[in-house]
């Protein structure tokens, strides 16, 4: 017998899993399919800010910044655990944008939203500490401002976490390979990485396939046009901590583009992000010598010591997958989300619903006007609604974090910081009965140990190394090759077993 399921998701980006998750809440059934791991291309390699995109007030998008500020302090709100606040120093530079023009767009950026857990815009004198030793000396003043910073792929994560405790079905390495509409259900062809292929119903599909959007369409619908897609790349450049201090820099360029340097992982800084057209194959992506270049001009305008590509410890690289509304510059295609409903013909045929574009900020409130799109029952939930390990006070973070270390007391403190960043108040859940170091299983290098693998492959949805190592968490910047060896044997070892 065929499974039928209320809806089908195809895609486990941040719109994908946004849209399970809701769904699931109503009480649907839920099958979201993913055929790589989750959060395995765009969504895992953005620069990792919930913000309301203060250059789109230059392009008159003020519905978008206005969504995207209310939602910035939503997500806060649901994933304190996951996401947190930072403050950006804007330097003034003549010659470019005036200052009453950064001015009237930051009074404008502090108010559109309601903003009311963040601190407002100051000004900033940058021949003061700290900015002094790390600025050129051109460079007197400017403004600082907030956004907040979020583990983007462990977003995705939780809520495919939260969808699937909420009933869904939540299959990776399983792609769809065939979409039939019938007469009042859709048919699907499901292809696991082993080859064997299921075929299961739904009443209605999402498409939230990222940079595949299209090529799901045309099996979908086949025999008409699909280019709704315009794949603009975008390259970060990961360096030895270039500056102290938890600020953030943006630095403006003369192209009009603009240049993040943010403190991450605490012994780095991460710089980026570039804004090219992309022609391929999105999952074979890297930096291009091109980009690695540009990163480092740009930010080298700012930085009184300069920096080079070679001095780079790691990248990444990603396709964002934006509606394509003919823009001639990649830097001002519109971020905001487009929805394609196409409800076949006939009273009953299903629907499937296309999502381009968008952004992490919005994928929540994407979720819920997919919902309102596709004529979901039940009530919009999920705005006050935790993601797990996220339900207590945005400001009672480092108290909570107390604790655990007293709880905890045989655990590393520095460690336990990272853990509480990753799994929030599910930490005891993944510590369960240990009593000491002991009871954790293999060392497997640094502050992690094989009970932490076994709970994300239990109940993250992980599967190999690089789950674990560079989605999962950030590990992939610390730990030393033969410890990421070991972690690798650890998976090849219980797949075998399975």
């Amino acid at each position: 017998m065929t499974p039928t399921y209320d809806l089908l998701v195809i895609g486990g980006g941040i719109n994908g899993a946004g849209i399970a998750r809701d769904a699931a809440g109503r009480g649907l059934s839920v099958l979201l399919v993913e055929k790589d791991d989750l959060a395995s291309h765009t969504s895992s390699a953005s620069t990792k800010l919930v913000h309301g995109g203060l250059r789109y007030l230059e392009h008159m998008e003020f519905r978008l910044v206005r969504e995207s500020l209310i939602e910035r302090e939503r997500l806060l709100n649901i994933a304190p655990h996951i996401i947190w606040p930072l403050r950006f120093v804007l330097p003034h530079d003549k010659g470019l944008r005036p200052k009453w023009m950064l001015r009237l767009g930051l009074f404008l950026y502090d108010n559109l939203g309601g903003r009311k857990l963040l601190p407002p815009t100051r000004t900033v004198d940058l021949r003061a500490p700290p900015h002094a030793n790390v600025l050129e000396d051109r460079l007197t003043s400017g403004f600082e401002y907030s956004d907040c910073w979020v583990e983007d792929s462990r977003l995705v994560v939780l809520n495919c976490l939260d969808a699937k405790e909420r009933g869904a079905d939540i299959r990776t390495r399983t792609e769809c390979v065939a979409l039939d509409r019938r007469k009042d259900e859709w048919i699907a062809d499901l292809r696991t990485s082993d080859g064997k292929v299921e075929r299961v119903s739904a009443r209605r599909v999402v498409n939230a396939a990222g940079p595949w959007v299209d090529a799901v369409l045309g099996r979908a619908i086949p025999g008409e046009g699909h280019a709704n897609l315009r794949l603009v790349k975008g390259s970060h450049l990961i360096f030895p901590r270039l500056f102290q201090g938890d600020h953030c820099y943006i630095f403006q360029n003369k192209d009009d583009r603009i240049i993040f340097a943010i403190p991450y992982e605490h012994d780095f800084t991460l710089v980026g992000t570039t804004d090219q057209g992309f022609e391929g194959d999105p999952s074979d992506i890297d930096i291009s010598a091109e980009e690695a270049r540009y990163i480092c001009d740009a930010a080298n305008e700012y930085l009184r010591a300069d920096i080079t590509p070679d001095q780079a410890v790691s990248s990444y690289a990603g396709v964002r997958p934006l509606y394509d509304d003919k823009s001639a510059d990649n830097s001002t295609v519109t971020r905001d989300y487009v929805f394609e409903l196409d409800n076949g013909s006939g009273e009953s045929a299903p629907p499937i619903l296309s999502i381009f574009g968008g952004k992490i900020t919005t994928y929540r409130k994407l979720a819920e006007h997919a919902a309102e799109n596709l004529e979901l029952p039940g009530e919009a939930w999920t705005a006050n609604s935790a993601l797990p390990g996220g339900d207590f006070p945005v400001e009672e973070f480092e108290a909570r974090l107390a604790q655990l270390i007293r709880q905890f007391d045989w655990f590393p403190a520095y460690g336990m910081r990272r853990l509480f960043r990753a799994y929030g108040t599910r930490v005891p859940a993944l510590i369960g009965d240990a009593r000491g170091l002991n009871d954790l299983g293999q060392h497997m290098g640094g502050d992690l140990y094989e009970r932490e693998l076994e709970y994300l492959a239990t109940h993250e949805f992980a599967r190999t190394a690089k789950d674990v190592l560079w989605r999962r968490s950030k590990l992939e910047l610390h730990l030393d090759q033969e410890a990421k060896a070991r972690v690798d044997r650890w998976f090849n070892a219980r797949q075998a077993a399975a």
